[in-house]
């Protein structure tokens, strides 16, 4: 029984109903049971984010075996259908029973070049512990150049108090960062890219890669560091006569080092590279050797502290009157000596005085103070450590001088540089001291990058890291304590030694011998400078491998073994710049940068998947906190702005630029970063602010639903429907394209979802931003119905549909062309929203076309809101549309002052902020024409035909047997005063009674036509609407004066055209001839005004309000645009969406 509050997992175990015995093929062989490797990643969606299934199964080493092979057994028949999807859990824990994890690193490329002839060694499991696999190279990595080169000088420039405070500082980062990063590292295996995977996985491909080049950066300056300072031990400390460039003078030794620096650092750099290039299993081979070396200085120098408490070394400081002399030029501290029974001049007095003679000529300061000599290194007991306890700051070019010693210096005597002081090369202070000490804490990444060679990687990584981290922080701190404790502070202060013969400073406190420091070092700062350069290149390797950046995937590509040459090549030519600049105190800060940037992103990375709490993040390392890694990052950026404010710049801009490169051109990649999460908790946050209302008029757009028809490849069949989509919101609001097929959604699934990727690859080229969405119904009609119901979310939802006109109703056969069409329209009005057709959308610009120059005409017929005024508006936004000017025409009837509605146009167009050309045109009342009557018989005559098509066999017959006798009688009827009395009234419609039976059989039609095709309409170009009242110009003013002239006596002219009627127009609709009437006329001044217009917008009358006019409406739209290139029939959602006011 398990306990209530324990979680109890029981595996069904085949071998407890007898499953467990190998079973037989068809000839009695025994066959293996199934292993399931890639759990979870065998579906279609394993490895679409990234293209390495292996982060889409629970094992980093899992391997694609055999598909097709069943279940065992006839008890497990029921989820035979699934193996490829959900294996079995004896399969699952067999998996992990045997699963082991390759070395990363290098290790795999030294295996690769001893296997011969392509055979495999047996993979054994990883050995290494803690000491071993994280502690031990952690203190390689950490322990470097810094700690023998610069940190004496950095005590004795900032004191005692000051570089306690910069070492735990940068100790207290290093630390919360190696809390923050172990968290990570326990939560799942970290794979080859050690920091550079967590955070890319952590914060997405985009973060991942800028933070990852910038620790390649990092990682590559250092390398150059570690040469520079191989170099400088080489030539000043080792062998100085090596310098190839000589100074003639003291002011000129500073370039000649920085030359020599140059030469030789590019020298080590190409032999450095050479012996990567050939084989790192050399490289591994010596790594031990020299983290002997390392510990052995470190040793050294705690011995020699023990031991100068009682018993100093000797390293005697020569000082004039509080100047301290540079030791190379003389031996004897004095200024004069007795040869024989003279008293001459010593050689210290030859370097201040024109000669040995005691008459000679000398420099006033040497004249006016004494020579005396103490010990550089008075020893741990001589209370030193008070006059070392504060800072002392110095300008370049200053003496370094001994506080607390009498000195004379004449007024207004210049220094000369060529004199033996002792002098500052650099000007400093705390912000450069810090970034030039922080590169000594780097290095915490080794045991994460390592967690391939652990036998326990979850319990080794933390533990490992946070004990060097420990380590080597006391071993700082107390460096610093016990330095100001033993060394003088003009030897401390004194960079290169000169003071102390030309030794390295803390080789003069170590024991036996300076000589143990000097070559420890040596050693140190090579293996550290050739394990950068192994290091970098596979860093960089494992970037260009995700395929993120793509300008980098050359660098992917290496030796048969595979390795990377090609970013063995680039991290030397980036090394190089670092070795050109030569000091080692510019190059720190640079690297400093880089590695401060990468552990702020890692502290960032561990608090945003703990404040988000996904299920994922259940890392075994419990001893984190949100409020530790988020003062590791406050920690981490604080430092990057104390070591240089400007370098910290640069690198954010670098790593910002990297950053929108990544996101615009790289690589879609899904790694379920945090990122990922944080943006949905934002949107969660934003929609549900969303739902408190709707927006204001000022800050309405259209947020457009597109609906597209795809054709029998799944490709959508107008293009420039999305063209003018982006014209129109310029990357600005919701945009969401979709489209509808008709079927099933278990047979169409597929079609589906290649309909979709051609949408979303069409956005992508018409740089649409928004959503796809592909639905599968029955029909068409309940598909289009469906998305304008359901699409958005929320608050986030669209409020106006964008469609294109069905171009080919008249040709269908099937009615349900234009029915859809009508639905449509009629569903947005009710739904409230806004609707723009657009006709001939064939003609529309595409995103790379220009106008030079043109109008877009607006005809404003009735108020939608202010739709018609904005969507120029909007357009002209665009740099297709740019240079068109905006004109707005709008009609006057009979009974309206026209230059009064112009100056009330114009003002209006004022206060909207709107500059556009206005003009009224005045409609002048006619009679109608005969073409006018002509267009409404051939439409009511085709509406006849389009109805009898289905109908019965028999009803068809007995309805054009009815049609037939109507037209009869009509033509034999001579009784004018009765065709008089028809056309004078328009409101009455003739044959209603006859004419329902008909519309029920439609409406019965409809409901059963659900025929599938993937090249009919679909919701684009079927489904398209119109707006605001069904008489366009006909104000009630306008009704009653027709009314009244129906009453008074018919003119001569109306007498004369009653006479020319045809005896087919006595029984047209009357309500027909006058809508047909209006959208001749009002088609006849749009195409006078506007047929050269780029543009034309015009307001979309209503459907009618009875079902049965639905096929003369059609009609009227196209009589209404004829002769027209580009038309956007427009309206309104029934809000205001533009406003005066501010």
């Amino acid at each position: 029984m398990c306990p209530l509050v324990s979680l109890c997992v029981s595996p069904v175990c085949p071998r407890a109903v007898g499953l467990c015995a190998p079973w037989r093929g068809e000839h009695g062989q025994p066959q293996p049971l199934t292993t399931m490797g890639p759990f979870w990643g065998r579906g279609p969606t394993a490895g679409q984010g990234d293209g390495n299934p292996k982060e889409s199964s629970p094992f980093i080493n899992s391997t694609d075996l055999e598909k097709g092979k069943e279940y065992d057994g006839k008890n497990m028949a029921l989820f035979e259908e699934e193996m490829d999807t959900s294996p079995m859990v004896s399969s699952l824990l067999s998996g992990l029973a045997n699963y082991t994890n390759l070395p990363q690193g290098s290790r795999e490329h030294e295996e690769a070049e001893n296997n011969d002839g392509g055979k495999k060694k047996p993979v054994q499991a990883p050995r290494m512990g803690t000491f071993m696999g994280v502690y031990l190279p952690c203190l390689q990595n950490i322990f470097g150049v810094i700690l023998f080169l610069r940190l004496t000088w950095v005590v004795g420039i900032a004191g005692i108090m000051e570089s306690f405070c910069m070492v735990f500082l940068c100790c207290s980062c290093t630390m919360l960062t190696a809390i923050s990063m172990s968290a990570i590292a326990t939560n799942g295996v970290v794979p080859a890219g050690g920091s550079y995977y967590m955070i890319s996985r952590s914060l997405g491909p985009e973060f991942g890669g800028a933070v990852g080049l910038c620790f390649y950066l990092g990682t590559t300056f250092a390398g150059a560091m570690y040469i520079l300072g191989t170099i400088e031990i080489l030539l000043a400390y080792i062998f100085p006569a090596m310098a190839i460039f000589k100074a003639e003078d003291a002011s000129g030794e500073a370039a000649a080092m920085l030359n020599n620096m140059r030469v030789y650092g590019t020298c080590v750099l190409t032999c450095m590279a050479t012996v990567v290039f050939v084989g790192v299993k050399y490289v591994n081979k010596f790594a031990l050797v020299f983290l002997g070396c390392v510990i052995l200085s470190i040793l050294a120098i705690y011995a020699g502290v023990i031991k100068s408490a009682f018993d100093p070394p000797s390293f005697p400081i020569c000082l004039l009157g509080n100047r301290t002399l540079s030791r190379h030029g003389f031996d004897l501290c004095t200024k004069v000596v007795v040869e024989g029974n003279e008293t001459v001049g010593s050689k210290l007095w030859e370097l201040f005085c024109t000669s040995r003679f005691l008459n000679a000529t000398c420099d006033e300061y040497f004249t006016m103070n004494n020579v005396t000599e103490i010990e550089g290194i008075p020893g741990a007991a001589s209370g030193l450590i008070q006059e070392n306890l504060w800072s002392s700051y110095l300008t370049k070019g200053v003496i370094v001088e001994k506080r607390g010693l009498p000195s004379v210096s004449p007024p207004d005597t210049p220094v000369d540089m060529d004199q033996p002081y002792v002098f500052s090369d650099m000007t400093s202070y705390f912000t450069l001291l810090v970034g030039i000490y922080f590169p000594s804490v780097t290095g915490i990444m080794a045991g994460s990058n390592r967690s391939g060679d652990l036998r326990d990687a979850q319990k080794s990584i933390p533990t490992g890291t946070i004990l060097a981290i420990a380590t080597t922080s006391a071993v700082y701190i107390s460096s610093v304590v016990l330095f100001g404790a033993c060394i003088e502070g003009v030897v401390l202060r004194d960079k290169f030694g000169e003071a102390v013969n030309g030794n390295l400073v803390v080789g003069t406190l170590a024991w036996p011998s300076p000589w143990v420091i000097v070559i420890g070092s040596f050693f140190s700062t090579c293996g550290a400078g050739l394990q950068s350069l192994t290091g970098a290149p596979r860093l960089l390797q494992a970037i260009s491998r995700d395929g993120i950046v793509p300008f980098l995937r050359v660098f992917g590509h290496g030796k048969a073994n595979g390795e990377p040459t090609w970013a063995l090549l680039l991290t030397a030519c980036i090394c190089e710049i670092g070795i050109l600049i030569a000091s080692l105190d510019e190059v720190a800060p640079i690297l400093s940068m880089f590695f401060l940037m990468c552990y702020m992103f890692v502290n960032l990375a561990c608090a945003v998947q703990t404040l988000l709490r996904t299920p994922n993040w259940r890392p075994r390392f419990r001893y984190y906190h949100w409020t530790l890694s988020f003062l590791g990052m406050s920690l981490c950026l604080a430092l990057m702005f104390i070591c240089s404010w400007y370098y910290a710049l640069v690198a954010m801009l670098i790593a910002g630029l990297i950053y929108k490169y990544i996101e615009y051109r790289g690589a879609e990649k899904e790694w379920g970063d945090g990122i990922r999460g944080l943006s949905l908790s934002a949107a969660r946050y934003a929609l549900l602010r969303l739902e408190e209302g709707p927006p204001h008029t000022k800050n309405w757009r259209p947020q457009l639903l597109v609906l597209v028809r795809v054709d029998q490849e799944q490709n959508v069949v107008h293009p420039q429907l999305l063209s003018f989509t982006s014209q129109l919101k310029a990357g600005k609001g919701l945009t969401i394209v979709a489209s509808v097929l008709e079927g099933t959604f278990l047979d169409n699934h597929p079609q589906a979802q290649r309909a979709e990727e051609s949408i979303r690859r069409l956005m992508e080229a018409e740089k649409v931003k928004g959503f796809c969405q592909v639905v599968i119904s029955s029909n068409l009609r309940d598909g289009m119905s469906h998305l304008i119901q359901s699409s958005g979310l929320g608050g986030l939802q669209h409020n106006t549909v964008l469609v294109g006109w069905p171009r080919s109703w008249r040709q269908k056969e099937d009615h349900q062309t234009w029915r859809n069409f009508i639905e449509l329209v009629r569903e947005t009005t009710a739904g409230h929203l806004a609707l723009l057709v657009a006709k001939n959308v064939a003609m529309f610009p595409g995103n790379q076309e220009r106008f030079s120059e043109g109008h877009i005409d607006v005809w404003w017929i009735v108020h939608d809101g202010g739709m018609l005024m904005l969507l120029p508006f909007l357009l002209r936004h665009h740099k297709v549309w740019r240079k068109c000017k905006m004109r707005i025409f709008t009609v006057a009837q009979m009974d309206d002052n026209s230059i009064q509605m112009k100056k009330d146009l114009t003002t209006f167009l004022y206060h909207l902020r709107i500059t556009a050309e206005v003009e009224v045109v005045e409609m002048q009342e006619s009679d109608i024409s005969a073409y006018t009557y002509e267009k409404t018989l051939v439409m009511e005559q085709r509406s006849q035909i389009l109805k009898q098509m289905h109908l019965t066999k028999n009803e068809r017959e007995r309805e054009i047997q009815s049609i037939t006798d109507e037209s009869r009688g009509s033509i034999r009827r001579k009784n004018p005063a009765n065709t008089r009395l028809r056309l004078n009234v328009p409101d009455e419609p003739v044959g209603d009674g006859e004419e329902k039976p008909e519309e029920e059989v439609q409406l019965i039609h409809d409901k059963n036509t659900t025929t599938f095709s993937s090249s009919s309409q679909s919701p684009a170009e079927e489904a398209e609407s119109g707006s605001e009242k069904v008489h366009l110009t006909w104000t009630k003013e306008k009704s009653v004066a027709e009314k009244n002239k129906s009453k008074s006596p018919v003119s001569p002219e109306g007498i004369k055209d009653f006479f020319n009627m045809k005896p087919e127009w006595e029984n047209l609709n009357q309500s027909n001839v006058r809508r047909m009437h209006t959208a001749v006329k009002l088609n006849e001044v749009i195409v006078k005004k506007s047929q050269k217009a780029k543009l034309v917008l015009l307001n979309m009358p209503g459907p009618p309000r009875n079902r049965k006019g639905d096929e003369n409406y059609m009609e009227f739209l196209e009589v209404l645009t004829e002769r027209l290139d580009r038309v956007l029939l427009v309206r309104g959602g029934g809000r205001e969406v533009i406003t005066i006011y501010s």
